[in-house]
């Protein structure tokens, strides 16, 4: 469980996504690029990440979760380090950013949430919560962390930073705890008799069941409005007068109400329906974009504290539930390749998304369009999830192929 929160929280997209805000006014100030040209860079995790996860389990399966990891580690340290020495040209940062996520693919959700699938059952939405709270410390700690460096030294130290969190944190448990390659095949061998085979979908079944590209595109318009409020609340903040230190402290909020907003719902997902669940926790973010959209240099610092973590809460939910439903829906047997499509699908949605923000940004209209196309995802997507129905059984899916 300590290993999987803290790979979850140095993770290539926690450490580049939950940095992001907190990164644009300094590299627009130490080197001339403008925001909606840094936005793009949001673009760029996002495609990197879209493709890599794909290959996550392919590689554990074939190489074994602790070599994989460890690598990803330590290229990912070494990666974040290389950002550190940018200069010129804004295509190193899009480069850096669309890279990272091939370099740190052992470190993605797809390894850390497949641990504790294994592991848990009766108590799944729960302990996937826990886990991916690492999420909600990289969202709380990242933003002061990032910007204490860049007024202590420079923007070049927050990556140096960032760099270390790998290393010190999650490099020591994951070498000791995650299984070798040798260990995982003997294990499976000894357990083969006594232990029945993994329940649910083959991977050829899952992506032929429409209810599969169901969650996937529901979740799709939710992550894309999630990442455009991380990437540019904190730009938010500054318009409307907040200087660096307190947009970042503001921002924590995201981080504490996304750790909250995780082990309420794992709680409750292990009693209640899961899409009924997500109907209401994933339209918060909608309640609070449009918090936002009546800010100004007035706003009293609590409400947009609370309209941040509106949206924080929203977040955690998300990720819990789809690993949890990809689970529940699909099985465990071919739970690393299904959750890494769907990962890699939803991915795409929050590629294209900054795009589209950055679009809005240079219409000069400010940050309300933005606010509106995000409340919009944020209510559109947990009604889809209602479509989902009820839990599958999945020792007859084993017998039969899928009924949509």
């Amino acid at each position: 469980m300590l290993l999987a929160l803290l790979g979850m929280s140095t993770s290539v997209s926690a450490l580049l996504l939950y940095s992001f805000g907190a990164m644009v006014v300094p590299l627009q100030q130490g080197l001339g690029w403008s925001r909606a040209d840094i936005q793009v860079a949001a673009a760029c995790i996002s495609a990197g990440g879209a493709i890599s996860v794909n290959f996550v389990g392919w590689l554990n399966l074939r190489h074994g979760m602790r070599a994989v990891s460890t690598v990803s580690l330590v290229a990912l340290s070494l990666g974040l380090l290389a950002l550190s020495r940018m200069e010129g040209s804004i295509g190193w940062l899009y480069l850096g950013y669309f890279v990272l996520p091939f370099i740190g693919i052992g470190t993605t959700p797809v390894t850390w949430t497949e641990i504790i699938n294994r592991h848990f059952v009766r108590r799944r939405g729960l302990a996937l919560s826990i886990a991916l709270c690492g999420t909600g410390v990289a969202a709380a700690t990242l933003p002061p962390l990032v910007t204490w460096a860049v007024q202590h030294w420079s923007w070049r130290a927050a990556y140096v930073a960032m760099a270390a969190a790998p290393l010190v944190l999650t490099l020591p448990l994951a070498w000791r705890w995650l299984p070798s390659k040798a260990a995982a095949l003997q294990r499976a061998a000894s357990q083969s008799v006594a232990a029945p085979a993994l329940q649910g979908l083959t991977f050829a079944q899952g992506i032929r069941h429409p209810k599969f590209w169901l969650c996937n595109f529901a979740l799709s318009l939710m992550v894309s409005a999630i990442v455009g409020m991380v990437t540019n609340t904190v730009p938010l903040l500054r318009q409307i007068g907040l200087d660096a230190a307190q947009a970042s402290q503001v921002f924590s909020a995201f981080g504490i109400a996304l750790i909250a907003g995780r082990l309420v719902i794992g709680g409750l997902v292990d009693r209640f329906w899961a899409p009924g669940v997500a109907a209401v926790a994933l339209a918060l973010p909608a309640a609070g974009c449009l918090l936002f959209l009546q800010a100004d240099a007035a706003t009293p610092l609590w409400l947009l504290v609370l309209a941040t973590a509106l949206v924080g809460v929203g977040s955690g939910a998300e990720f819990d539930l789809a690993a949890y439903l990809v689970a529940r829906y699909f099985g465990l047997r071919d739970y690393g390749k299904l959750f890494g499509i769907h990962l890699g699908l939803v991915t795409v949605g929050s590629a294209l998304a900054p795009f589209a923000f950055a679009a809005l940004l240079r219409q000069g209209q400010g940050y309300s369009l933005l606010l509106m196309v995000c409340a919009t995802c944020s209510l559109l997507g947990p009604l889809l999830l209602l479509g989902l129905g009820p839990y599958p059984d999945l020792d007859a899916a084993d017998a039969a192929p899928p009924t949509p």
